[in-house]
């Protein structure tokens, strides 16, 4: 293993399961100082104890005043943030004509506003350091769209739109935006999604 990221500190969100918590192990393995936040205190506490020394702070992407104590307590005691994943999301799936309020609502606010939080208050730490690395969880959902996903689709396409603002915002400054966009993996999250029988993409040539 060549240990690219060796010391580097490295925030994951919602990386007690999934991509995520797929992620936080491949960033140990690469030599990193692995945080890894989730609002599911069990679940934080389940997935350090499978990376050794990974750490583990409940953190919850729609509250900033949680965001906040986070980050200041990963600047107290490592004095430095290298990397921030944003990969904390959700799914709240219905037709157009059946989506609530409250579903799109929920699903906004922490797959696109909790962006937008994370990165709001870690960025300062990285332009003072001038360097630093953002990977921001879009989706193929965000590039095509999909059938029953109104709210999720609009955040992964928002996403998008993050990151191409923040990296012309602070790559000059030393700071790397990126986006992944991954298909359907089969994580908690994809099994627990409705049957439409229309999760397939089409790409028609113009």
């Amino acid at each position: 293993m060549s240990m690219r990221l060796k010391d580097k500190v490295a925030i994951i969100t919602g990386a007690a399961k999934g991509i995520g918590f797929a992620t936080a192990q491949r960033f140990a393995q690469e030599g990193a100082k692995v945080i890894i936040a989730d609002v599911n205190p069990d679940a934080v506490k389940a997935a350090s104890a499978q990376i050794s020394g990974a750490e583990s702070h409940v953190m919850n992407v729609t509250d900033r005043a949680s965001i906040q104590a986070v980050v200041d307590q990963i600047m107290q005691q490592h004095g430095r943030i290298d990397i921030l994943i944003n990969n904390a999301g959700i799914t709240q799936d219905a037709r157009l004509v059946k989506m609530t309020e409250a579903q799109f609502d929920t699903v906004i606010d922490v797959n696109l506003k909790g962006v937008f939080n994370c990165t709001q208050i870690v960025v300062p730490h990285m332009l003072e350091a001038g360097s630093g690395a953002i990977v921001n969880a879009s989706s193929v959902v965000g590039i095509y769209g999909n059938f029953g996903q109104t709210n999720y689709s609009a955040t992964k396409f928002g996403v998008i739109g993050f990151t191409k603002t923040w990296a012309r915002e602070l790559g000059a400054k030393g700071i790397r935006v990126n986006a992944v966009c991954p298909g359907f993996i089969a994580t908690e999250m994809v099994k627990s999604m409705p049957d439409f029988d229309c999760w397939t993409f089409e790409y028609v040539k113009s």
